[in-house]
């Protein structure tokens, strides 16, 4: 949802003016995303809490909520919505789909510039390919994974197996954000004092098509999320499975598991340790059959396309499809 201040009373406005329903689809909470980095005792942010809350129960015909936890937090106080309230997940849309064939994998490989030297060894299975999406803000730790993947380089540092047959990494983060520059001086200081062998770490800036594909074409996918509110869903894992591509995400919050199936499309970590724990399993080679699993239920879970589950659930709601 947009930010809420003025949206919601200028919504109200609107509606009220034209004599027409109001539907509010939430995403997550404006009053949450402000917290982030502040206290909620911070003036501003209990102002916003009030007024999204306030707002929230007068101004809407019915409400979306893009988790069942959202829902169930939204009937509850101090929200203490009475208006209908329908769970609508987020799907991935068409451009997220699983790569078509061995040679569309190695030919997008070998032409993007940032996989085409390792393209035969990323083919091969010799260097494991890990895609991660960040907007490089506070709400995504992205020290977990470089954290992960010095373990990961360092079997002696980590509390893991042994790391025999412990292949390469190419890890490619795409996005822009505040602590772009941050986190690039911290990934050039670890290479610089030795503390990454076999990982190559790179940044990418690529157009939705790309980026769809390298999401097909990878091995893993990483997820930072924190959930502000505890109770929305990362849109990313969503694009990640609509390609096909398993994940770890951190998962220290409530509404993780209604995305993000343990064992089924994904796994959970909530520290670096359990993400290089993660990695070491899922990209040796006797990960290969249970990574396998996952990708499978990746597929199966990115499926079900925005579509259909926006006629499934709104389509209902204003009668545009009958139930």
């Amino acid at each position: 949802n947009p930010p809420s201040i003025p949206t919601l009373h200028l919504a109200l406005l609107v509606s009220l003016l034209r004599g027409s329903h109001l539907l509010i689809d939430w995403h997550n909470y404006g009053w949450s995303i402000m917290a982030t980095g502040r206290s909620q005792k911070n003036p501003l942010v209990w102002l916003y809490k009030k007024y999204e809350m306030y707002f929230g129960r007068v101004v809407p015909t019915a409400n979306l909520t893009v988790t069942d936890a959202m829902a169930r937090q939204l009937k509850e106080k101090p929200y203490s919505n009475k208006k209908p309230i329908f769970t609508l997940h987020d799907r991935p849309a068409e451009v997220f789909q699983p790569i078509a064939s061995t040679k569309a994998r190695q030919d997008f490989l070998s032409h993007l510039k940032e996989t085409k030297d390792v393209a035969d060894s990323i083919m091969a299975g010799t260097t494991r390919l890990i895609v991660s999406s960040t907007s490089w803000t506070p709400d995504e730790d992205f020290g977990l994974l470089l954290d992960a993947l010095v373990a990961y380089a360092h079997p002696e540092e980590a509390v893991t197996e042994t790391g025999v047959g412990r292949p390469p990494i190419l890890a490619i983060i795409t996005g822009k954000g505040p602590q772009k520059a941050e986190y690039e001086e911290k990934i050039k200081n670890l290479r610089l004092e030795g503390k990454l062998p076999g990982i190559t770490i790179l940044t990418a800036w690529l157009s939705t098509r790309e980026y769809a594909t390298l999401l097909s074409c990878a091995d893993l996918g990483v997820c930072l999320h924190k959930s502000s509110s505890g109770v929305d869903l990362p849109m990313k894992v969503v694009d990640m499975f609509g390609s096909g591509l398993p994940v770890a995400a951190y998962s220290a919050y409530e509404s993780f598991g209604e995305l993000i199936k343990e064992g089924e499309n994904g796994c959970g970590f909530e520290t670096a340790t359990e993400l290089a724990d993660v990695l070491i399993r899922l990209l040796s080679e006797s990960g290969k059959d249970e990574l396998k699993t996952l990708k499978a239920g990746a597929i199966k879970e990115g499926s079900l396309r925005w579509d259909e589950e926006w006629d499934r659930v709104v389509g209902r709601i204003v009668g545009v499809i009958d139930s």
